[in-house]
Order: C-alpha cells, then sequence, then structure tokens
C-alpha cells in the first residue's frame, strides 16, 4: 500500500508523525511519500523537499513566494499522478493542501483525506462545500465537527486531539520547578501568542493587565513561555512591563511542562493554548484582539458567542474570554483575580474537555490511522 501525505506546519508535522506511526503499527506493507517535518521523518518519511517552505503565513509573507508555492503545488500534484498512491492525506494548511487535492481530484480518482475539519462551524460555512468537491474524507479533532462535514457531502471520522496525548508534568516536577524559581506566592503564565503580530497587539495590554494583578498579590511570581520565533520580541515587549517575567523558551518541552503544571492561573491569547492549559488543570483568562480591519470582518462572519475551545468542548461559557474590543487591561486583571479566588467551575470544564476529546482512549494517532484504512 502507497500513502501520499502532505503537512506544511509544526501542527501538521505532529499529527502526521502520529498518523504514519499508527499506520506502520497495524500494518508492515506501507509506504509513504510526501512532505514532511522531523517527526514525520523520524517515522521514515523522506521528504520531497523542506516542510519550511511552506509554513508562511499572512498576505505579506505569502506574496513574495506566491511564485514558488504555486509550483510546489503543481510538482507535488504531478508526483502524486505519476505514482498513483492508494490514497492521498494532506494535513491541515488548507491554502496548500486543498489546492493540490482539487488538481489531483481533476486529473485522477485517487483517495483524499484531509486531516484537521474547517472551522465552519465558527466562521465562514461555505468552505466545507467547496472543500467537499475534491476531499473525499475528513479527519477531525474536535468530536461536534462530523456532521458539518457530513452535511457538506464528505465522510467524516473524529478521531481525537492529539493534545490529550501529550506528557504533563508530575506534581512533583512542578513543585521543583516552584523551587528552583524562587516561587512563594501565586505562579501566573502569560502566553501573548506565538506571532509576532500577535505579541506585538497584546503585549502591553497584557502587561498593564498583570501590573494590576501584582499590586493585589506582590508575592507572585510571572512566567512567560515563549516560541522561539519571538523570543527576542517578548524579551524587548516585557521591559516595559510594570512586573519582571520570567521568561523561559517553550522549545525546552519539560521546563515549559512543569511551568504549565505549577502555574496558579493563566493569561492566554486565544487558540488551542487552551487546551493545552486544560489537559495541565491550569485556570485560564484568555484575551485577544485583531488588526481593526480584521475585527470588523470577523465579528460580521463570526457563528459562535465565544472562540474558546474549551468552551466549546465542554459546551460551557465558563472561561472568560475578552476579545476585540473588550481586550481592557482593566477588566482583565479583575478576572484574573476572581478566577484565583474561585477556579472550581473551570476544573470542571476543563475536564470534561480532556475527556471529550479522548483522554483515556486510544492515542488519537492510532485512531487517525484506523480511519484511513477504514476509509479505503
Amino acid at each position: 500500500m502507497k500513502i501520499f501525505v502532505i503537512a506544511g506546519e509544526v501542527s501538521g508535522d505532529k499529527l502526521g508523525g502520529a498518523l504514519i506511526a499508527g499506520l506502520a503499527s497495524l500494518r508492515d506493507d506501507i509506504s509513504f511519500d510526501g512532505v514532511g517535518g522531523p517527526l514525520m521523518q523520524a517515522q521514515g518519511l523522506q521528504s520531497r523537499f523542506p516542510m519550511d517552505e511552506l509554513s508562511v503565513m499572512g498576505l505579506a509573507e505569502i506574496l513574495p513566494k506566491y511564485r514558488a508555492l504555486k509550483a510546489r503545488i503543481h510538482q507535488m500534484a504531478d508526483a502524486i499522478i505519476a505514482t498513483q498512491p492508494d490514497v492521498l492525506v494532506t494535513i491541515d494548511s488548507p491554502d496548500f493542501c486543498l489546492r493540490v487535492a482539487k488538481l489531483v481530484k481533476a486529473r485522477s480518482d485517487i483517495k483524499t483525506i484531509h486531516y484537521v475539519a474547517p472551522t465552519v462551524w465558527a466562521w465562514r460555512p461555505g468552505r466545507a462545500a467547496k472543500m467537499a468537491k475534491h476531499i473525499d474524507h475528513v479527519l477531525a479533532l474536535f468530536p461536534f465537527e462530523p456532521p458539518y462535514m457530513q452535511a457538506a457531502g464528505m465522510t467524516c471520522d473524529f478521531v481525537g486531539h492529539p493534545v490529550v496525548a501529550e506528557p504533563v508534568a508530575t506534581d512533583t516536577q512542578a513543585q521543583a520547578f516552584r523551587a528552583k524559581h524562587a516561587v512563594t506566592g501565586p505562579l501566573i503564565l502569560a502566553l501573548p501568542g506565538s506571532r509576532k503580530g500577535e505579541v506585538t497587539r497584546l503585549s502591553d495590554r497584557f502587561g498593564a493587565a498583570l501590573g494590576q494583578v501584582a499590586a493585589h498579590h506582590p508575592d507572585a511570581t510571572f512566567v512567560v513561555p515563549c516560541a522561539e520565533p519571538v523570543m527576542a520580541l517578548v524579551r524587548e515587549q516585557t521591559t516595559h512591563w510594570p512586573v519582571t517575567p520570567l521568561l523561559i523558551p517553550a522549545q525546552a518541552t519539560a521546563t515549559k511542562r512543569a511551568a504549565f503544571k505549577a502555574a496558579d492561573v493563566a493569561l492566554a491569547a486565544s487558540g488551542t493554548v487552551s487546551l493545552e492549559l486544560a489537559a495541565n488543570r491550569t485556570p485560564m483568562v484568555i484575551a485577544y484582539d485583531m488588526s481593526p480591519i480584521s475585527r470588523v470582518l470577523i465579528s460580521r462572519m463570526l457563528r459562535v458567542d465565544t472562540v474558546t475551545l474549551v468552551n466549546l468542548v465542554s459546551d460551557s461559557r465558563v472561561i472568560p474570554e475578552f476579545i476585540g474590543k473588550k481586550c481592557e487591561p482593566d477588566a482583565i486583571a479583575e478576572s484574573l483575580r476572581a478566577t484565583m479566588a474561585d477556579p472550581k467551575a473551570q476544573y470542571a470544564a476543563m475536564g470534561t474537555t480532556m475527556e471529550r476529546l479522548g483522554r483515556g482512549g486510544e492515542d488519537p494517532g492510532l485512531r487517525a490511522a484506523r480511519a484511513v484504512l477504514a476509509a479505503l
């Protein structure tokens, strides 16, 4: 059996690595071809070119590389047609992957599977119908997504979210982190995003909110896990904060896990980080803002009353969020203090979220592998 698989982002490489490992554990006659990062390559994939070429986000970043990306799209489609795999599995990165799938479907009847459903439940519902023209089957990360895909004409399996398979620090490791950094009062995480635009927009407001918390908790310790691409920016931005945070590199995974486990509360930008916090039972407040134009456009298209994944998966609204115009330091600080004082409702929602995402069940990578084979 031949499987052609394409991932274009670090998160997709994680999914792809677990998927390939799962497939290899179920059958010993599978060969893999395509594009992936270090985790997929560690499972035996020989990437046709560096995955980093596809890890481009934002109009300003894409435009200079448009011709090269377009050439890669056609190169991949030609390679798939030439090798005639049993299935093409594309992982997230829809701007690249779905264009490849479209070209492949126009010239063949090769089975196409896309891993990570588009967030049509949140905005732009028409994406599912467009995707259904060249995708046969979808692997979904969230349990409420299959009906949206099926309504558009695709089959779909919920396979679980990878966060449930990621290691979590022990209480002993969390205590060791607190001891190493002389934490005697509350430990508060600040997570202003992993992209430069996010950090630039949110940093001053995060700092101002944390300064107000420090006025009520002078013994608090503030920790900022930083993604490598924004480490220098975060270091520069936090020099203006009224508190002096401890910066830790996010790629130091053991340290980051210990910090997440040790924290009493977190102030985080919107995104999958809320699921990481939930996995560690870390109470949280979500705050996010975007450019004025994006704020107007997205507010008109948004189809849900919350953007926090823990709220959506648990079908609750207990995680406070301050989005757009509501992203103001005074309100954020008040919510952080209230959350630290009484986090019980959040603990219940976080437990429900992890259960519904597959914690305690089969590894999501293996579930995804079974779903791929069943779809064939």
